[in-house]
């Protein structure tokens, strides 16, 4: 049965149906309307989040004055922030799959027609969209918005500045009263982390990828813009619904290479790759690896973006915004120009309808003289990471690091380590059983890479996890290794005093360890015992696939 409001409240049978709609205030006129949900992931866990009730308001606005009747509903979002360095950061990754499946349930068991999703932290965003592009109804992405960045002395900061500072105060060159200073005006208001940080990294890609409006993702969290913005959102989702044009229709094979081109040219998270995969495995598009090395290598790096770069969101938007990068791209032949979205015309459409402002402007370069000429979200695959790791390289000076493995089965011993000045120059920092498996969840380390930069060894040291990085993690920093420790991934085998490589250019990842010496290793491993046997971490766990592959969850794993 196709999902249909009218399977609901029409006939006598559904006489019980209508009775309790009258009791939440409908009449028969709304009954007779197509119902549109809107989703938010608002709550009191994280400033990303703690706005998007309100802005749910303006969508409801939105999707009434266009003739719909909308039904609001909200679902969970953990924040990365606040769970990261501790325990808690596992049930991060595990956030995202949950988030895609109450989506779904709640839309399934209501039967709406359409749906408009509002989200602000990292994995909400991922959450949102996956679920529109499983239950493949029209649906509309928003984001809540960026933070606005917090100033000291003159200087704009974000979140990352205070983990970089923990890192700097452990190593004696900050006070705790300078610490404090930073802590206290960082994060002055609600949004999202404020650089090209995951959040704002998905939010783009939302843009570019044509779930959610042009020039929906830079105005912050907290300018006037952003009610507007979502209330055209909630207009624009019954006008979608109007047309019956459906995700799957938006989301092709060419619209993926659009997103992973933002991706690499605003210099996002590595998170925006795994997110890519995962939403690709929704509308069963055979995106790999291979792909997005491919279209980086024809992606120049333009944005100036924090943590590699000078600017954070707010500044990109005053220019334009992700409009303003996506028509370099496009006046440039780059972007597959005729993929339809969200406002029923082509990205090149969109795009053409856009005025820019003409200051001067120091944060998107020009195509012909761009910050890098590829892209910067770069896959690596080699003996240590037969399926493949990923790495960041906008900010990054350096392309090869040789270095002596520190070994360290947990983020927290690792950490231990760098607070008591137990890395050193030349270390290859791994970090392991962090995997999707193994964690559970994946973690990300920016409480440990952040210390790391805080230290001044950023350029100094690099790290290799089969957990994940934050958007704000900078440095020579290699994630979602696999195959993972937890099953036996080369990961697993390393030592202390290995050899490791990791070579930018041409890819490569490499345990200088001989196949006699690994098979030796691998006879003697033994799968550790799980971190958790019940509740949502274990199902998680039993459920997920490979980090390349997304680490989505199967019901037949």
């Amino acid at each position: 049965m196709e999902i249909s409001s009218r399977n609901v409240v029409e006939g006598t049978a559904r006489s019980p149906h209508r009775a309790m709609y009258k009791a939440m205030g409908l009449n028969d006129d709304d009954l007779s309307k197509q119902f549109i949900g809107v989703c938010h992931t608002g709550n009191e866990a994280t400033p990303c989040n703690i706005h998007l009730p309100q802005l749910a308001l303006e969508a409801k606005r939105g999707v009434s004055d266009t003739g719909a009747t909308p039904r609001e509903f909200s679902t969970i979002a953990v924040s990365d922030g606040i769970a990261m360095g501790h325990e808690g950061m596992k049930s991060s990754l595990v956030s995202r799959e949950i988030i895609a499946d109450s989506i779904e349930v709640m839309v399934r068991a209501h039967q709406y027609d359409a749906l408009v999703g509002i989200a602000g932290c990292d994995k909400s965003l991922p959450g949102t969209m996956m679920a529109m592009a499983r239950l493949n109804i029209p649906s509309v992405f928003v984001y809540g918005g960026t933070i606005k960045p917090g100033m000291l002395d003159g200087k704009e900061l974000t979140v990352v500045d205070v983990y970089e500072a923990v890192g700097a105060y452990d190593a004696g060159k900050l006070s705790l009263e300078d610490l404090k200073n930073i802590e206290n005006v960082a994060c002055p208001n609600a949004g999202s982390c404020g650089g090209m940080f995951t959040a704002n990294t998905m939010a783009s890609i939302s843009e570019a990828i044509g779930l959610a409006l042009p020039g929906s993702a830079s105005p912050p969290a907290e300018d006037n813009r952003r009610n507007n913005v979502v209330y055209d959102t909630g207009v624009a989702c019954a006008k979608l619904l109007e047309m019956n044009i459906r995700p799957k229709e938006i989301l092709t094979f060419e619209a993926f290479e659009n997103a992973i081109m933002m991706l690499n040219s605003v210099g996002g998270s590595t998170n925006g790759i795994l997110h890519l995969l995962a939403l690709a495995n929704e509308v069963n598009i055979d995106l790999t690896y291979d792909d997005f090395e491919r279209i980086r290598k024809k992606t120049p790096h333009l944005a100036d973006m924090k943590p590699g770069g000078n600017y954070v969101m707010e500044s990109l938007d005053r220019i334009g915004g992700i409009p303003f990068v996506l028509k370099k791209l496009l006046d440039k032949g780059l972007l597959n120009e005729d993929c339809i979205t969200v406002t029923g015309k082509t990205i090149k459409e969109n795009l053409n309808s856009f005025k820019f402002p003409n200051a001067e402007q120091n944060i998107v370069r020009t195509i012909e003289n761009p910050i890098h000429e590829v892209g910067t979200a770069v896959i690596l695959k080699g003996t240590l990471a037969p399926e493949g790791a990923v790495i960041k390289t906008a900010g990054v000076e350096m392309t090869k690091f040789t270095g002596n493995a520190k070994v360290f089965d947990r983020e927290e011993l690792a950490f231990d380590s760098v607070s008591k000045g137990g890395i050193d120059e030349g270390d290859v920092v791994v970090i392991r059983y962090e995997g999707p498996k193994g964690g559970p969840g994946m973690r990300e380390m920016l409480a440990t890479t952040a210390a790391l930069v805080g230290q001044g060894l950023g350029k100094k040291v690099a790290m290799v996890t089969d957990g994940r990085f934050s958007g704000g993690t900078r440095g020579f920093m290699v994630g979602h290794v696999a195959p993972e420790a937890y099953v036996g991934g080369p990961i697993a085998l390393v030592k202390n005093g290995d050899k490791i490589t990791i070579d930018t250019e041409t890819n490569i990842i490499d345990l200088h360890v001989s196949n006699e010496e690994l098979e030796r290793r691998k006879k003697d491993w033994k799968k550790p015992e799980a971190n958790y046997t019940t509740g949502a971490l274990a199902k998680f766990a039993t459920l997920v696939g490979s980090a390349a592959n997304g680490a989505v969850t199967y019901a037949n794993p």
